[in-house]
């Protein structure tokens, strides 16, 4: 199993509201992306959102990739997600900077889909129905795949046009392109994903034993794949949860029962309205639940042995991250949690990585580059041999241009 960490831009309370602290809040966040790197971790994973005041100020994370990117050497970089309605943007514009990013990180972008996150974000950009991104995405996401692959792409759909060829540049870096991901979160999304080939992005806000379904779904999918959405399959589920791992087992806990963590969910719950809420879910303004009051230290021992969160010291997380394994999932990524101080964030980072990790994943390599690797050529070649049409002449290699050097 992989590692990563997950980076919201969550800036809660009066913080959200002074620009001077919510720069350095941002700023911090990415730090933690360069920290991480140097400690085992695999992913980072960078949430985009728009307008959702307090519970994500992530809304360009192409450009926080690309200055992480310069200061780190391994990690991965991912969009979590990128939301593909043709009313919000262009997608030429989607292909453009997913194969630029892979081009500044060098083979180390991971391009993760979805449909956005609530009415309240797609508003922003007009869009007043969130059923229609559904068809939305269908469209997009097969078509990108093409736009990487073809120097004559043209395109008549339902939702967006290329009405005469274009060659959509840059290529993605190297062999094939980046690995391609899509948010789930019933079974049926599970299932697609599968079918599609592309990894499952998903996030846990219940046991982690009711996920098994799901997360098997998706597996039964992925042996026998529908339809490879790109050059090759991406068999990974992914999920997101909360960690909170410090040498100081009790400082540990009552970050965890602080009411930090319970008011991100009030904030969920509040724009996330396109995912089933439950039952005795508490919707901001409403105060959060207040978890001391309600059974603190055996409350929050429940809630771990659910899977709700991970918290303690690095041996007792190890034994808690076990569970997720028992699931199935192939990556697990942590948001990072709230009541902490920067410097428990770089702590735990450093922490986590270095005495849990080892534990979990062995292999120097990326199962999605290793996935990538193993792509054995175009699925959508150009028809005809490159051609500027704009220009109407022939590409020729370089061979052909520039003089050979001894």
């Amino acid at each position: 199993m992989e590692f990563g960490i997950f980076i919201n831009g969550f800036i809660p309370g009066p913080a959200a509201h002074d620009r001077a602290s919510e720069h350095l809040a941002l700023k911090r966040e990415l730090d933690l992306a360069i920290k991480a790197d140097k400690h085992n971790w695999k992913y980072v994973w960078f949430g985009e959102h728009h307008s959702l005041t307090e519970y994500s100020h992530m809304s360009a994370p192409e450009v926080c990739m690309g200055y992480v990117a310069a200061r780190t050497e391994r990690i991965h970089l991912g969009t979590g997600i990128n939301s593909l309605s043709p009313r919000k943007e262009h997608p030429v514009r989607y292909a453009e900077r997913a194969a630029m990013l892979d081009h500044i990180t060098e083979g180390r972008f991971e391009w993760g889909t979805g449909r956005g996150a609530g009415s309240h974000e797609l508003a922003s950009f007009e869009i007043m129905d969130s059923n229609s991104t559904k068809a939305e995405w269908d469209e997009v996401s097969r078509e990108i795949v093409r736009m990487w692959e073809q120097y004559d792409y043209s395109f008549h759909g339902e939702h967006f046009t290329v009405p005469t060829p274009h060659n959509i540049l840059p290529k993605p870096y190297g062999h094939s392109h980046p690995p391609i991901w899509m948010a789930c979160g019933n079974p049926g999304s599970f299932a697609k994903a599968g079918s599609l080939g592309i990894g499952a992005i998903a996030f846990n806000f219940e046991p982690i034993y009711n996920l098994k379904g799901r997360i098997e779904a998706y597996k039964e999918a992925a042996e026998h794949p529908v339809e490879i959405l790109g050059d090759y399959q991406n068999n990974n589920v992914m999920m997101t949860n909360a960690v909170v791992c410090l040498n100081n087992r009790k400082r540990a806990r009552e970050i965890a029962l602080s009411a930090g963590n319970a008011y991100i969910v009030t904030l969920v719950n509040l724009y996330h309205d396109t995912m089933p809420k439950s039952a005795d879910g508490i919707t901001w303004p409403e105060p959060p639940i207040d978890l001391g009051a309600l059974g603190g230290e055996e409350l929050l021992d429940q809630l771990i042995e659910g899977g709700y969160l991970l918290c303690g010291t690095p041996d007792e997380v190890c034994e808690q991250v076990a569970a997720y394994q028992e699931v199935g999932c192939d990556q697990l990524v942590f948001g990072m949690a709230a009541g902490m101080s920067f410097e428990e964030h770089l702590e735990m980072v450093e922490l986590f990585g270095n005495q849990v990790i080892p534990e979990f994943d062995r292999s120097p390599e990326h199962s999605t580059a290793a996935y990538r690797r193993g792509a054995t050529g175009p699925k959508y070649p150009s028809h005809n041999a490159p051609v500027d049409p704009d220009l109407k002449h022939t590409v020729l290699p370089l061979s052909a241009i520039l003089p050979v050097q001894d």
